[in-house]
């Protein structure tokens, strides 16, 4: 219907003209072109404080999931001087930075360890945990080809896999199947995955946990389902990281989901998360070195001489990989034990508090599944899911807000730790407020859900009420030409 076309793409523009405003304030100074002679360095150093001090939600305070999941002075000055001491290194000379040579494949050994890899399991690292995910699906694909000659390949993922294993289907020509995670547990229907199987298959996805609900699939499941009928197995330990290899120590409850299940053949750990390692760092395991050599890239006719790489970057930051390992180095196995015991501890109390503590959260809103690691989801029965993140919004916290079902999530860090309680105390105002809000709306005859009118409920309310999603797609691509706006 073309009328109402117009209106959802005038809300639409509407939407991307207050992002704009929001990202690219008018007031900041512009540099568009070079400066006609360099600035002192001083200068440069006044604006770089400038721009670290833009008005941002305060995640140095606790007020954002995910995002920042240390971020203490100590542990940033250390990383600050790993940087320096190698701006200018580059992974892809070994011979001229032998240092980082040996430090990234500590870090790879150190993570293989983490999950309980066997002997002759190899890794890699990576930019982050999208091209960690892009290399386990590109060597599943590759295996495939080279050892069963499949050149129409297929892949088979839970509906709540992150969205990089979409991003691989697309950019690597793998058929991409849906699995249903259906509540109450929502997790992988291992039965309707079992169903969807067929020569052209060359992986399985699990999530350890995944990233909108928090939920650990189940791995053994999809392990023995692996097993029985030979097919790769990736597990998604990118959100899960450094959390989920100590629950167990931490006296969590847990599930089985490392090498120690025979059919998992790959995973993909994020060291820039829960490990603490600078942004731009990630880890992608292997059950074998061959499985490995498939993500390679060798040309050995180029004029340029033999070229080799073990992934899609060329040139990468020795620098982030210094930091990763310092992170590391510096955090240990104590360190990390400790950090699970703290962040999945506020979980579980944020968790009890919205379930039965708070008796007007446990009236209105509803955890999805049983989360076991640090990200809670958590629906609404009767309100608006986003009004309520729209509300927490302007409280000032920065929240995700989810879709299929609605509902929202917080990633606990250790920022979140000390503030879980007022993070619990502004949820129940919010909630109390939107129950008001109801109550008047029914009382005045204008019947219960109003106009949703916040930035959350606006996109959330189009994105879900249009069977056809390329109105969303523009609003998505606004936004992405919007960070790109001098």
């Amino acid at each position: 219907m073309p009328g109402v076309r117009n209106q959802v793409k005038k809300q639409v523009d509407e939407a991307v003209g207050k992002l704009q405003t929001k990202l690219v304030p008018l007031n900041a100074t512009r540099y568009l072109t070079l400066p006609k002679e360099g600035w002192d360095q001083d200068a440069v150093r006044k604006e770089l404080e400038t721009l670290a001090n833009m008005d941002h939600t305060r995640w140095e305070d606790g007020f954002v999931s995910g995002a920042v999941y240390h971020g203490e002075d100590e542990l940033l000055k250390l990383q600050t001087e790993a940087y320096g001491k190698f701006t200018v290194a580059n992974p892809i000379h070994p011979d001229v930075f032998p240092g980082v040579r040996k430090m990234e494949a500590e870090v790879v050994a150190m993570v293989l360890g983490l999950f309980n890899a066997p002997p002759g399991a190899a890794g890699v690292s990576t930019s982050g945990g999208t091209e960690s995910i892009l290399m386990a699906c590109l060597s599943a694909r590759q295996k495939g080809y080279v050892e069963r000659g499949i050149t129409e390949p297929e892949m088979i993922l839970p509906e709540t896999a992150h969205v990089a294993f979409r991003k691989a289907g697309l950019y690597f020509k793998i058929k991409t199947h849906l699995v249903a995670c259906p509540a109450p547990t929502y997790q992988a229907d291992t039965r309707a995955i079992s169903r969807l199987i067929n020569s052209n298959t060359i992986l399985l996805v699990g999530s350890a946990p995944n990233f909108p609900h928090g939920i650990i699939d189940d791995i053994a499941g999809l392990s023995k389902l692996a097993v029985k009928k030979n097919i790769p197995l990736h597990v998604d330990c990118c959100l899960g990281s450094f959390l989920v290899p100590f629950l167990s120590r931490a006296g969590f409850e847990t599930q089985p989901f490392d090498f120690r299940l025979k059919g998992v053949t790959s995973i993909s750990c994020d060291t820039h998360k829960y490990g603490f390692a600078p942004k731009g760092n990630s880890t992608v395991l292997y059950r074998t070195q061959q499985l490995r050599s498939y993500q390679y890239y060798v040309d050995p006719a180029w004029s340029g001489g033999v070229y080799a790489s073990p992934g899609i970057a060329g040139s990468r930051p020795g620098a982030l990989i210094a930091g990763c390992w310092a992170s590391l180095m510096s955090t240990g196995e104590d360190g990390y034990l400790q950090s699970c015991i703290e962040i999945v501890g506020a979980t579980k109390k944020l968790i009890n508090h919205i379930t039965s503590a708070s008796p007007v959260l446990a009236q209105e809103l509803e955890i999805l599944g049983n989360p076991l690691v640090s990200v809670v989801a958590f629906k609404s029965k009767t309100l608006n899911i986003y009004d309520i993140a729209d509300g927490m919004s302007a409280k000032g916290w920065h929240l995700n807000a989810l879709q299929n079902p609605p509902a929202i999530h917080v990633a606990v860090t250790l920022p979140i730790v000390k503030v879980w309680e007022k993070l619990a105390g502004d949820l129940e105002a919010v909630v109390e407020q939107e129950r008001e809000k109801e109550r008047a709306r029914v009382a005045e005859g204008r019947g219960a859900k109003g106009k949703e009118v916040g930035d959350s409920a606006a996109l959330y309310g189009v994105a879900g009420s249009l069977p056809n999603k390329s109105v969303v797609v523009d609003l998505a691509r606004g936004f992405l030409d919007i960070l790109y706006k001098a």
